[in-house]
């Protein structure tokens, strides 16, 4: 006679299937260059939140809100002046085990800060 074991058995045996698996954890280095001659780096962790972002919690959570992907963030309905100051900012590792490697270049520090938010503010 052949008998079936229970989900408990086969989670301690480690033959769980893939959808019991955890989710995976997300790290990315974000940085920013001006042209200006400053630029800054960090890295945020997510699922959960680490790394040296300040604001690490709101970071990941904003970019949960987009799956990850920083070009949708959208700006705040925040003015900025017109003066031309580039900013390169750029988004490299892993969100939930996909890569990411997302570079954009801001007219100015305002406009960064008003597309990507809490992102990028540290």
């Amino acid at each position: 006679m052949i008998r079936t074991i229970g989900l408990s058995a086969v989670m301690v045996l480690g033959l769980a299937s893939p959808a019991v698996a955890a989710v995976k954890q997300s790290e990315l280095v974000l940085s920013y260059e001006a042209e200006a001659g400053y630029a800054a780096a960090v890295v945020l962790r997510c699922d959960p939140a680490g790394g040296a972002h300040p604001k690490k919690g709101k970071a990941c959570q904003a970019l949960a809100k987009v799956h990850g992907r920083p070009e949708k963030l959208r700006p705040a309905k925040v003015m900025c002046t017109m003066e031309y100051a580039p900013v390169t900012a750029r988004i490299e590792g892993t969100w939930h085990g996909r890569p990411v490697d997302w570079t954009h270049t801001f007219g100015n520090a305002c406009d960064m800060a008003r597309t990507m938010g809490v992102v990028m503010a540290f």
